[in-house]
């Protein structure tokens, strides 16, 4: 299965009132595993950012304006992103820019162009009702490590994004009977692995006599035999 972690960094918060894209970061995984074929790509909006979206990004108008229009990279992400399962965190967000920015170049919806889209908001609030499930939120929450991340970006939010699905899609580590097998290394299950490398180290004679002493003293204290006697007592013929 292939699978875009896509986030997007916008000079506002509404594309109806003239807010375009000006970063896309992708990480591509296949079968739950990162491939290293990531999307990364800055944006001319042919427009300033507003202070509260700068504040968020730190991408200036200056910095972003030797890149290129995203007409001239609509080709590039639409064949990156072809059939592939979208994952994003708030999705309505960046789906409303995307889409926003393919129907001004006469473009059908980039969720056209793409196969189905799991929000990660959605997931971590069903997983964790009432708590906070920011990307911060959720890295702290399974481990992932941001301490680098002091403005948003991309590329960057979309790697941290990656870990934390990957953590939170994993499954639950149980006993349970109804999990596949998990298979090492020949063939053999990671089962049989485990149990081939036990060692089993039989007691000592001073072992057993030191565990003899404890049984008959709590035998003394019960005033007849003690349950450990019952217990690993062997099966009457």
């Amino acid at each position: 299965m292939r699978q875009i972690v896509l986030d997007t960094e916008t000079t506002g918060i509404n594309p109806k009132l003239g807010n375009r894209i000006i970063e896309i970061g992708c990480v591509e995984l296949r079968n739950r595993m990162l491939t290293g074929n990531n999307y990364h790509v800055y944006i001319n909006p042919e427009r300033d950012s507003e202070e509260g979206a700068l504040n968020v990004h730190g991408l200036t108008t200056e910095f972003l304006s030797d890149k290129p229009k995203f007409h001239e990279i609509v080709e590039e992400l639409r064949a990156y992103v072809a059939g592939a399962e979208i994952i994003i965190h708030n999705a309505p967000f960046d789906l409303g820019f995307l889409n926003h920015e393919f129907k001004r170049l006469n473009l059908p919806d980039f969720t056209d162009h793409v196969g189905n889209v799991i929000d990660t908001l959605v997931q971590a609030k069903e997983l964790h009702p009432g708590k906070r499930n920011s990307l911060d939120a959720l890295c702290d929450r399974y481990g992932v490590s941001n301490s680098h991340r002091k403005l948003h970006g991309a590329l960057l939010d979309a790697e941290l994004l990656a870990d934390v699905y990957l953590a939170m899609t994993r499954g639950q580590n149980s006993l349970g009977m109804d999990v596949e097998e998990e298979v090492g290394a020949g063939g053999a299950s990671l089962e049989q692995v485990a149990l081939a490398d036990i060692i089993v180290l039989p007691a000592s004679e001073a072992e057993l006599a030191a565990h003899e002493d404890n049984l008959s003293g709590l035998d003394k204290a019960v005033k007849g035999s003690c349950i450990w006697r019952t217990i690993s007592a062997p099966p009457a013929e």
